[in-house]
């Protein structure tokens, strides 16, 4: 099992080199850090291929969904099993992402890392939005999901790319999290240590308030894709016999 590790980056360009340069140190590959820059107007790509990442450009920002599509795609070019996914914020010490993937033997699972938010000292704001999102995905799921929006995960590549997928922004992670238990892939959930810095040093681009609607939206669209699908399945076989039937017992023409 060949691990990757895919950091989407915006705007990173203060600690994006650091978290490149302790993942070269730690990951069993040296070629097996990318650096997705969404769209940056900083220095994010030069400090990125400084420390030693594969960088991969987005010429404008297009989401968090779209720079992980990117690096799990090309990830899967160059012969990687998975993809660990982490910030470039620092808030996912490389250290923890090495210790998610080795933890899980099961190449086919998404392993999900499981933040302590009220004992890492997270805003209030963070942890209301991340308990939302905890209930209205574990209730479309049908499991209880403890995180779910952390972005420290493992992703089994192949299989991730196949689900197809379609959301851009934040809430692919969550859409990906309905397409698996609708495709009946294994999900595992582990425990990390996650850092926040003191507020004035926190780089973030995600909006508590507005985020978690447009993932809310995105539940929907992929819960309602789901169930059609699950549904056609079942009606079409059903149909098809209702057709055979109905050929069989038709009365046949004599040709008078």
């Amino acid at each position: 099992m060949r691990p990757a590790a895919i950091v989407p980056a915006y705007q990173a360009a203060p600690l994006v080199g650091e978290v490149v340069e302790t993942l070269l140190s730690l990951w069993p590959e040296r070629d097996a850090v990318w650096v997705i820059d969404d769209g940056s107007t900083d220095s994010t790509a030069e400090r990125a291929e400084q420390a030693g990442a594969q960088v991969i450009r987005h010429h404008c920002n297009r989401g968090k969904g779209a720079a992980l599509r990117s690096g799990m795609r090309a990830a899967l070019e160059r012969g990687f099993d998975v993809a660990v996914t982490l910030d470039a914020d620092a808030q996912h010490p490389p250290a923890e992402a090495l210790r998610l993937h080795q933890m899980c033997p099961d190449p086919t699972a998404l392993v999900l890392g499981i933040r302590d938010l009220a004992g890492a000292g997270a805003p209030r704001a963070n942890q209301y939005s991340n308990a939302f999102s905890n209930l209205v995905l574990s209730g479309f799921t049908g499991r209880w999901l403890q995180d779910t929006q952390c972005g420290l995960r493992r992703y089994p590549i192949a299989a991730t790319l196949a689900l197809g997928g379609q959301e851009d922004g934040y809430g692919f992670e969550a859409e990906i999290l309905i397409r698996a238990t609708s495709n009946d892939m294994p999900i595992v959930e582990l425990p990390i240590e996650v850092v926040y810095p003191p507020e004035q040093e926190r780089i973030s681009h995600f909006d508590s308030v507005r985020d978690p609607a447009r993932i809310v939206v995105r539940v929907l669209r992929t819960v309602a894709a789901t169930r059609a699908r699950w549904l056609g399945d079942r009606i079409s076989p059903a149909a098809r016999g209702a057709r055979r039937h109905a050929s069989r017992s038709a009365p046949r023409s004599t040709g008078e």
